[in-house]
């Protein structure tokens, strides 16, 4: 597992945010955070895809690239992160 540090991580406020989103769980926050896309500008950047197939590799399992759950999960956590960061500008 790799180490994360601050700057890759989500603060308490967004991670209150993407758990009342569906789909989104503690396991899915803590896969983004070990990928680095911890913390809402990183990850509105990030292409769900593209964090399916990093998670699996981080794993050792193909279970994060072909489940349509984990990527609608990936993908809902983006999209609330876009929409804070475009309700916040």
């Amino acid at each position: 597992m790799m180490e994360t540090d601050a700057a890759m991580t989500f603060t308490e406020h967004e991670r209150q945010i993407l758990l009342a989103t569906k789909g989104v769980g503690p396991k899915v926050i803590e896969r983004l955070e070990e990928l680095g896309v911890g913390g809402f500008a990183r990850l509105a950047q990030a292409d769900a895809a593209v964090v399916c197939a990093g998670a699996a590799a981080s794993v050792g399992s193909t279970c994060w690239k072909n489940s349509p759950q984990a990527r609608k999960a990936v993908q809902a956590a983006i999209d609330a992160a876009r929409f804070e960061l475009e309700a916040a500008a």
